[in-house]
């Protein structure tokens, strides 16, 4: 197994070696304008230089750590997390209890599913008018759009999943004596749980695409903030730097929801093997 999955990620970094080795050539030999596509060395050098602690210039060895370390990243991306996570958990916490009750009763959903049909295309930056005038500028407003934008993605696959069990379960479990109550807990919510993981693993990044928007709107820090600032500057070495620390965190974010979805479906046909 264990080798198995070293295979697959090296056989995963062969197009990005061999992507930047290009870029790095053009690079090198003057065909880009190192002002806007800066080389992937120089990229490097600002994304250290962005992590590092900051440093008196006295203290710095002469080298580019003379004027480019600033030790934003780890501020900014404590600051991106945590709008990820509270929005989130206020936008499935809100959106899991209705999803199960439009999924398991009928008439909740023939009231709510046009409101949510309706709502639901409207992407959650045309929120951003309402979401300044509302809350102001800071957290709040983040907090809001990205509440917005994981909410439809656990709604709908919860939804999907309460009302696609298989009906083999519930015919089952009917001849079984089985109530209501019991087979909602017993039957629907557990053949359901895979639709919701896959939810929340949507929802979750949706949410932080989301935040990258809402940061360069309405508060003064964060990662979207600092792309942002970048462009202002034209340095496109730190907006690129920014750029892959964004996918890096959406990376192990994807990676960590993709484990615990492994882990809790341990049961499910489909992951036996």
């Amino acid at each position: 197994m264990a080798k198995t999955n070293w295979r697959d990620i090296s056989a995963g970094l062969i197009v990005p070696v061999v992507l930047i080795a290009i870029w790095q050539t053009s690079a090198s030999m003057g065909w880009v304008n190192p002002h806007v596509l800066p080389s992937p060395l120089a990229v490097v050098q600002r994304w250290i230089a962005y992590l590092l602690p900051q440093v008196p210039y006295a203290e710095a060895t002469g080298s580019w750590l003379a004027w480019a370390v600033s030790g934003e990243l780890i501020i900014d991306s404590i600051g991106s997390m945590y709008r990820v996570i509270t929005g989130f958990l206020i936008g499935a916490g809100l959106a899991l209890p209705l999803g199960l009750m439009m999924g398991a009763s009928p008439r909740v959903y023939a009231w709510l599913n046009p409101l949510a049909q309706v709502l639901r295309p409207i992407p959650p930056i045309a929120y951003i008018p309402l979401s300044i005038l509302w809350f102001g500028l800071g957290n709040p407003p983040a907090i809001f759009l990205i509440a917005i934008g994981a909410f439809f993605p656990v709604l709908i696959n919860t939804i999907a999943g309460v009302r696609h069990v298989d009906g083999i379960y519930i015919r089952a479990a009917r001849n079984l004596g089985a109530n209501q109550r019991t087979m909602f807990l017993r039957v629907m919510l557990p053949a359901a749980v895979p639709y919701i993981l896959s939810g929340v693993r949507i929802g979750i990044g949706t949410a932080f695409i989301v935040v990258i928007v809402s940061e360069m709107i309405a508060v003064n820090n964060g990662l979207g903030f600092r792309i942002l600032e970048a462009r202002e500057y034209f340095w496109s070495d730190k907006i690129i730097a920014g750029m892959i620390s964004i996918g890096m965190l959406g990376l192990a974010i994807d990676v960590g929801v993709t484990k615990l979805n492994n882990h809790l479906l341990r049961w499910h046909r489909g992951l036996e093997h």
